[in-house]
């Protein structure tokens, strides 16, 4: 019932094996998708070899301009965002985006993968219910909770049902056993193809490495198998990479803030990088066009009351010295060597305002894999170590079963999990309350002995201000420390 799982590294995930129907929130579209507010009715698109994902962009509250110019460029509107001025358009031919840029009342548009859009965006398939095995007994010494305090924790208070954590991902299955107390299916959905989804089970998991995170946040207190960080709190899923390529897309995750800002989400977990660009850079429209929108997505949710924890990385990576790229786009051929500045930047975690987790090992020192950068990580959490089952980190996995992963992916959950602990027993509490208290309760970790870590043990280039403490933040530090 355990297997060793080392995920591909572009989902910032498990180790690098190599590494709307109706109105939400401003938000309206699907493959059914019936009118855009204040535009005339949009004609159902249909899909067609060659068909290209673009973002255009106008004034926040007013989506006109861009529904028009796409239209006259012989584009489709396939979802549109009023409230941040955002639609993803469907269209064929090279001239596109540059055409459309030059439109009057549209502010940016570009390209948001280099690759065709697949049939499934318009025939999306619901992800099969996995058959359930019934969990057993403990399966491994619990380090990683240990490492955060979290054995200190769970005795005084596990988090209230109301504060709700989405998990922005492959998925979850709301099923398994230690989850399915926490799981809320009515909060859930699938942005898997940059429209709303809300078919019953189109939010289950594709992957495992959803139903892991969420397992890291909230699986159950009951003795068995394994236990979250919060398991008093609600977990709902917005599965936002796409099948068959597992790629988390910039138009997927536009419309997974925008679901979670009108769910009203406490907390979300984002443990991705959002593809093709595993840095985009400014310089560059399409990619310009792709950091605009998802900013605007990332800081609309954020304005909705809602604290956003994202992985760092798997690459080894100097976030604060960025020099080349050779991964990228992931979605056709990478360019070698491809040059990047300071303003290229990884997209959700170096958004402002978003918590961004380095991960430790089990030894509680930087893991192998982990990103680093001065001013670049808030805090870190046990992501694991990869190759050995009990060096990982044990979550669940799809089928009441469990699995080892090691990766950012899997420390970003452990924050995740004490931000919902934090806005439990602080309701009233915003979003940035929430993470200064998060960083400022952080236990000190100093560099150690490896040179490239700068900074002292108050804050450094590897753990930000320090590994995050379970323990504090419900007020059991005392007999933690």
């Amino acid at each position: 019932m355990i297997a060793w799982h080392a995920t591909h590294r572009r989902l910032v995930a498990g180790f690098l094996a190599v590494a709307l129907v109706s109105l939400l929130s401003g938000a309206v579209a699907s493959p059914t998708a019936a009118a855009v507010p204040g535009a005339a009715a949009v004609p159902v698109p249909q899909w067609e070899p060659g068909l290209r994902s673009y973002f255009v962009l106008a004034a926040p509250g007013d989506v006109s301009p861009a529904v028009s110019a796409t239209r006259a460029n012989g584009g489709s509107v396939f979802a549109a965002y009023p409230a941040i001025g955002v639609v993803v358009a469907h269209a064929t031919g090279a001239e596109f985006a540059r055409t459309v840029r030059q439109a009057p009342g549209v502010q940016q548009a570009g390209a948001t993968r280099t690759s065709d859009i697949p049939k499934q965006a318009y025939e999306p398939a619901v992800p099969p219910r996995p058959p359930q095995h019934t969990p057993r007994g403990p399966e491994a010494p619990r380090w990683n909770l240990t490492q955060i305090g979290a054995d200190k924790s769970l005795p005084v208070a596990s988090g209230s049902r109301d504060v709700v954590v989405g998990v922005l991902d492959t998925g979850v299955d709301g099923m398994h056993a230690e989850l399915d107390d926490a799981f809320d299916a009515s909060k859930s959905a699938s942005c898997a193809y940059g429209s709303l989804d809300r078919r019953d089970g189109a939010w289950r998991d594709t992957n495992s490495h959803g139903t892991h995170v969420a397992g890291t946040i909230a699986a159950a207190n009951d003795s068995v198998g394994v236990l979250g960080v919060a398991p008093g709190v609600t977990v709902a899923s917005v599965r936002v990479a796409e099948q068959p390529t597992g790629l988390f897309f910039p138009e997927n995750a536009v419309c997974g803030f925008m679901f979670a800002a009108q769910q009203g989400f406490d907390v979300t977990n984002n443990s991705y990088y959002i593809d093709p660009w595993q840095y985009l850079c400014p310089d560059d429209p399409d990619q310009a066009a792709i950091l605009e929108a998802v900013r605007r997505a990332v800081r609309h949710a954020e304005r909705k009351g809602m604290l956003h924890v994202a992985a760092a990385g798997n690459s080894d990576y100097n976030l604060a010295n960025k020099t080349t790229d050779s991964s990228s786009p992931n979605d056709s051929k990478p360019i070698d060597n491809r040059p990047l500045s300071a303003d290229c930047i990884d997209l959700p975690t170096e958004l402002p305002g978003v918590v961004t987790v380095s991960a430790t090992g089990k030894e509680k020192r930087k893991a192998s894999y982990s990103n680093y950068g001065t001013d670049k990580i808030d805090i870190t959490a046990p992501g694991g170590d990869p190759g050995k089952q009990d060096r990982g980190v044990l979550s669940t996995v799809p089928g009441g079963r469990y699995g080892f992963k090691a990766g950012t992916s899997m420390a970003a959950p452990h924050v995740t999990g004490v931000a919902a602990l934090l806005a439990s027993a602080h309701p009233e509490w915003t979003p940035a309350q929430l993470r200064q208290r998060l960083l400022a309760q952080a236990r000190d970790l100093d560099c150690g002995d490896d040179d490239r870590c700068a900074g002292d043990a108050f804050r450094n280039s590897f753990y930000g201000e320090g590994i995050v403490d379970a323990a504090a933040a419900v007020g059991a530090a005392a007999r933690w420390r």
